[in-house]
């Protein structure tokens, strides 16, 4: 009988409404959390894994030697490669294709590339508007390892204790 008449009264007095408004009254006046993103960036940690980029040796030759381990080991399939033979017996890919509507980010080709050649870079603000657009090819990999040489360089510097 007791919890019925004090079930009315808290009905009658709205007590679940004040305890509602004075948690909502508790958090108005904290601190906020909110980024205002593309104005301001969140810490970045030096081994997050974004745009893929495949390096060169400082004389300007391709790292790849075609040994097809990152297409291997790439749980996603992502990973398309071609290679040939060149005159001097050394083999080098013609096709080095990464699907990144497929492609999760793991890191498992940049580890178990023999030669530093694929890595992901920091960068994660890229697009496509069409699927197409997301493939990236040999030559497009290569520019962007080429820009970014000198971070990725240090990030590999910064990261070596850990390999």
């Amino acid at each position: 009988m007791i919890k019925r008449i004090s079930g009315f009264f808290n009905t009658f007095l709205l007590i679940e409404l004040v305890r509602g408004m004075v948690l909502t009254g508790r958090h108005l006046f904290a601190k906020k959390i909110t980024i205002q993103y593309p104005e301001e960036k969140t810490p970045q940690s030096p081994r997050f894994r974004g745009l893929h980029a495949l390096r060169r040796y400082p004389n300007g030759e391709e790292r790849c030697i075609a040994c097809k381990l990152c297409e291997a080991v790439c749980p996603a399939l992502a990973i398309t490669i071609e290679s040939e033979q060149r005159d001097d017996g050394t083999r080098r890919t013609t096709r080095y294709d990464i699907d990144l509507t497929k492609c999760i980010f793991c890191g498992l080709c940049e580890e178990s590339c023999p030669v530093d050649s694929i890595v992901e870079t920091r960068i994660l603000e890229y697009h496509g508007e069409k699927r197409g657009d997301l493939i990236y090819t040999k030559p497009m990999l290569l520019a962007i390892g080429d820009l970014y040489e000198q971070q990725i360089a240090r990030d590999r510097a910064a990261d070596a204790p850990y390999r």
